[in-house]
C-alpha cells in the first residue's frame, strides 16, 4: 500500500493522520537497522517497506527540517519514523542509506 500525497502543515498532523492509519508503532533508526522498542523488534533493510515518506520544512529555522516515514515490516507491523535530518548519517549502514534515500 502506498500513501496518497498530503500536504501537512505540521509533524504533528502528519503523525496524527498516519497513527489513523494504522501507523500505530514508533521506529528508531539505528545503524544497521529500525529498531521497534515497544515490540523488541528490529526490522533491517529487508524486512521493512516504505509506504510513504513526507518531508516538512519548519517555519523558523531549517534546523526544524524533517522527513517522516509511513513504514510497514514484512511481518505486517506499522509504524512511524522520523528522521530530522535525512538518511545521510555517517553511522548508517550503505543498505540503510539506500532503503531511506527518497530522492
Amino acid at each position: 500500500m502506498h500513501l496518497e500525497k498530503n500536504d501537512y502543515e505540521s509533524l504533528v498532523d502528519a503523525i496524527a493522520d498516519l497513527r489513523t492509519q494504522g501507523y500505530k508503532e514508533d521506529f528508531n533508526l539505528k545503524p544497521k537497522c529500525l529498531e521497534c522498542p515497544s515490540l523488541q523488534l528490529e526490522l533491517h533493510p529487508a524486512d521493512f517497506q516504505i509506504d510513504g515518506f513526507y518531508r516538512l520544512e519548519g517555519m523558523s529555522s531549517p534546523d526544524d527540517n524533517s522527513i517522516i516515514y509511513a513504514i510497514c515490516g514484512v511481518s505486517g507491523v506499522k509504524g512511524i519514523l522520523i528522521d530530522a535530518y535525512g538518511p545521510y548519517s555517517e553511522s548508517l549502514s550503505e543498505e540503510m542509506i539506500a532503503k531511506l534515500n527518497t530522492t
